[in-house]
């Protein structure tokens, strides 16, 4: 159940989501899939419910399921090179700036279904420093709602995945962050929809402050 008014979490690491989470580009990735969705004969609105948070390749499986899989390898690096080469309309999402700034010092990461390329490009364009840990879609074998990138970076920071919180846009990534047996707090109209911990309208609904214990309290709301 969402929690509601101001809550207090605490945790020893965050694990951070992109799109939808710090970086606002659902202009581009509309534009790109729609396109997508216009050359494969398939309805726009029903392709853009699917593919918020997972890796290309793994959308495609999901939406053209009798399609061999290297096929949507192939035509997944096509979309990662067209959404990289797009950053019109790629803005932060509120308060992402000062949120990943607020977090200097403690242990945190980037878990992202984008590419190396594409989360540089879309995180620079935002204006965003990148987190110094970073686990991207060359990173892992296995696609958002699988767990293997939040536990990787759990294990990279040395935290058992039960002391991380997630901060997540999407079903896919809410599932993912659920299935690590971590907390996730839901970013936008989007997350609502699936019953995260915790809900923000952005990141500006979230103060953080290092404890002398080392831990991270989270004031959310």
């Amino acid at each position: 159940m969402p929690m509601t008014a101001t809550t207090v979490l605490t945790a020893h690491a965050l694990l951070l989501d992109m799109d939808g989470t710090l970086v606002n580009s659902d202009a581009v990735v509309e534009r790109c899939w729609r396109r997508w969705a216009d050359r494969h004969g398939l309805d726009g609105d029903e392709v853009m419910k699917v593919v918020h948070g997972r890796q290309g390749h793994a959308s495609m499986a999901v939406l053209l399921p009798d399609r061999p899989m290297e096929q949507n390898h192939a035509d997944n690096a096509r979309m990662l090179a067209e959404e990289t080469a797009d950053m019109d309309g790629v803005v932060e999402v509120p308060g992402a700036a000062a949120f990943l700034a607020s977090l200097a010092g403690l242990p945190h990461a980037l878990v992202t279904s984008a590419d190396v390329a594409l989360s540089t490009a879309r995180m620079a364009a935002a204006g965003l420093p990148l987190p110094e840990l970073r686990i991207t879609a060359e990173c892992v074998g296995a696609s958002k709602p699988d767990p293997e990138g939040f536990l990787k970076a759990a294990a990279d920071l040395g935290v058992e995945p039960g002391d991380c919180v997630v901060f997540e846009d999407s079903g896919a990534g809410i599932a993912a962050g659920r299935a690590a047996g971590m907390r996730v707090i839901g970013v936008g109209p989007r997350a609502g929809l699936h019953r995260p911990d915790a809900l923000v309208r952005d990141l500006t609904q979230v103060r953080v402050k290092a404890t002398p214990e080392g831990e991270i309290r989270l004031h959310i709301g």
